[in-house]
């Protein structure tokens, strides 16, 4: 693993686990996660229709298949923060954060873009293409600047092709940022780590 795109290798080798598709990757696959802080998970669950009486232990490597086989959910708790594997659509996003709550959201889609949202208590605080963070909206913009710091998501082709950004360091780079904003290690704490499945609530 190249150490500037450590975090995405770590999420494909975690996420991809032997015998599936070769021909299978993130960028086809899509990928999405959210973070919440300000809830309790039993409140969370029911916001996101989850059911709480399924929750059975579950590492992140395990979450692909079950998801297709039940529609369960990875739920991960780490530092006050839940997260969600996969998540929501963005959209959903500004609500979800409604009272007093924190929402961080990853994610990609099939057509290759790349998206990162922190919201807060029902405003959206800051959102943005890893890569291309100049470009960034929300009510503050430049918010989490100070976390940016050594992170390099802007894609570039000019330069040696050592030094390139490519869209996997970008990715690697908003997970980094995930960590730093949650004070946790994206590796030890999230990707490696045994937590739970949660199945949908039956209809």
């Amino acid at each position: 693993m190249s150490p500037r795109t450590h975090l995405y290798d770590l999420l494909v080798s975690t996420i991809f686990t032997e015998g599936l598709d070769d021909q299978m990757d993130l960028w086809t696959l899509g990928f999405s996660a959210i973070w919440i802080k300000g809830a309790d998970l039993g409140t969370l669950a029911a916001d996101l229709h989850l059911d709480p009486a399924t929750r059975t232990p579950c590492h992140l490597s395990e979450i692909l298949d079950r998801n297709i086989d039940d529609g369960s959910d990875w739920v991960a708790e780490v530092n006050g923060w839940i997260g969600i594997v996969p998540g929501v659509d963005r959209e959903r996003l500004r609500s979800i954060s409604e009272g007093s709550r924190e929402v961080l959201n990853v994610s990609m889609d099939i057509s290759g873009r790349e998206y990162f949202d922190y919201a807060r208590d029902g405003r959206m605080i800051v959102s943005f293409d890893p890569a291309f963070p100049d470009d960034r909206s929300g009510d503050d913009p430049h918010a989490l600047d100070h976390l940016m710091d050594g992170l390099r998501f802007q894609i570039s082709d000019d330069g040696s092709v050592d030094d390139r950004v490519e869209e996997d360091e970008s990715f690697s780079s908003a997970l980094a940022l995930i960590g730093r904003i949650t004070g946790t290690d994206m590796a030890a704490d999230w990707f490696e780590a045994r937590h739970s499945s949660m199945r949908p609530v039956s209809s």
